[in-house]
């Protein structure tokens, strides 16, 4: 493979550490694709004759089949997938297989074959979330106006409504989107052409190869082209965001279909049992999704690692940039569909929502309000009558609602009968009609401009 430099091959132990093929034949239809691509462009710009070309074209079709059929030989001793496709290609079409070569180097083909890869992760993790996004709008719409607990350190805060928490993930998983969407963006400048590190000196139109594979131009420096791995880095890293918020929407399902919540109820589908304990519902794929985070931040700050000491250009240190993207890629994939499918399975117990959002005076902010609302009293000086109500209500063993107006006037005699309107949690939500609130009104508005979004 070498040609004429080397007049031994390389020690057993040096096959094993530097052949990739056991993980980039993944690329497969990357580099195909690639190749065509530089193919057609030699052949027009008069580099390749057009008879070379059409061979390497359906030489290259032929190769490809075998890959998917599972009829082609992978070979270690050719190292990586480009040189195993190349030694294929030479089988079937003769010496034309040789002059495919030219005009690059396996500098920009990998760099080229990994960005098309990354670009599809991105489209695919962009479609993930957005299947994510339209399941939780349905039960964000269904249980618009249902009452719930909202928490502050997993303490009963105030009441908000279902249909409001879904819409917070909405938010999240639209910002992971977002990133997806820019990152992408940024990503789809094509390497190919810029050789191993210094261009070519054969008149090639990198603006055509650019076309064909779908970029938006050629990538401007051919150095920066051949060592940039920052689409990778930035696929990393909103995957790493991505599988956070995952895990904490994992986290509250667990505790929500717990026998101690019974907020929710997830389907057979995404649940197991125990081999032991014949009563056991467990929230396995919850758990699962929960745990991803941390092979997905180990894959971004390996490859964060593997790249922070290299100068430019290329090293073979970059040869250790795929196998964390490749995990990182299958376990969000699976993650999102994961949840997707929990999210639409799914049953909110209303009446338990209902029944905790009374709980733990979760009214006590709107008493508050209404005192300075209505008595014109300093919020400061309300949260303190507040407060004492609060603490009587928990020395009588009830909650806000149950106080008679005799035990608010023991606190402050200026409290009317009015104060026990907002001391509902119903009142209470509809009452929070401020842009973002958890008013059912403001949730149908969210649901309608996402719905309108995505649509």
């Amino acid at each position: 493979m070498w040609g004429g430099r080397f007049a031994a091959g390389p020690d057993a132990i040096m096959e094993a550490i530097n052949a990739s093929i056991g993980f980039d034949k993944r690329l497969a239809k990357q580099d195909i694709d690639g190749s065509r691509a530089h193919a057609a462009m030699l052949a027009a710009q008069g580099i390749l004759t057009d008879k070379d070309a059409e061979a390497i074209r359906e030489g290259l079709l032929t190769v490809l089949s075998e890959i998917e059929g599972g009829t082609f030989e992978f070979s270690t001793a050719l190292e990586d997938i480009h040189m195993n496709v190349e030694a294929r290609l030479k089988d079937i079409v003769g010496e034309a297989a040789g002059r495919l070569h030219t005009a690059r180097s396996r500098n920009d083909q990998v760099a080229t074959d990994f960005k098309l890869w990354v670009r599809e992760q991105m489209d695919a993790t962009i479609s993930g979330l957005t299947a994510l996004m339209q399941a939780l709008l349905a039960q964000a719409e269904a249980g618009a106006d249902w009452v719930m607990p909202g928490f502050t350190h997993l303490q009963t805060a105030q009441p908000v409504t279902w249909g409001h928490h879904m819409m917070a993930y909405v938010e999240m998983f639209a910002r992971d989107r977002s990133r997806f969407q820019d990152a992408r963006k940024r990503m789809n400048e094509c390497p190919l052409g810029a050789a191993a590190l210094a261009g070519t000196s054969f008149a090639i139109d990198r603006h055509a190869t650019a076309e064909a594979l779908g970029f938006d131009r050629p990538s401007a420096n051919s150095l920066d082209a051949v060592s940039d791995r920052d689409f990778a880095l930035e696929f990393l890293a909103a995957a790493t965001i991505c599988a956070m918020h995952l895990s904490r929407m994992a986290e509250e399902l667990v505790i929500w279909s717990s026998a101690q919540f019974r907020f929710v109820t997830l389907s057979d589908r995404f649940s197991t049992g125990s081999s032991i304990m014949p009563q056991k519902k467990n929230p396995d794929a919850a758990e699962l999704i929960r745990a991803k985070i941390g092979r997905i931040l180990g894959a971004n700050v390996a490859l964060l690692t593997v790249m922070k000491g290299l100068p430019l250009a290329y090293s073979k240190d970059m040869q250790e940039d795929k196998e964390q993207v490749f995990d990182a890629a299958d376990n969000l994939a699976l993650a999102l569909a994961a949840m997707e499918g929990m999210v639409r399975d799914m049953t909110a117990n209303r009446d338990n929502l209902e029944a905790a959002a009374g709980s733990g005076f979760s009214t006590a902010t709107d008493l508050a309000d209404w005192l300075v609302r209505v008595l014109d009293m300093p919020f400061r000086d309300a949260h303190h009558v507040t407060g004492a109500l609060v603490k009587l209500a928990e020395d009588k063993g009830c909650d806000l609602p149950d106080l008679s107006l005799d035990d608010m006037h023991s606190v402050n005699a200026q409290i009317t009968a009015d104060v026990f309107d907002v001391l509902g949690v119903h009142n209470s939500v509809a009452s929070r009609m401020s842009y973002g609130g958890t008013a059912p009104e403001k949730v149908l508005t969210q649901v309608r401009r996402w719905k309108d979004a995505l649509a």
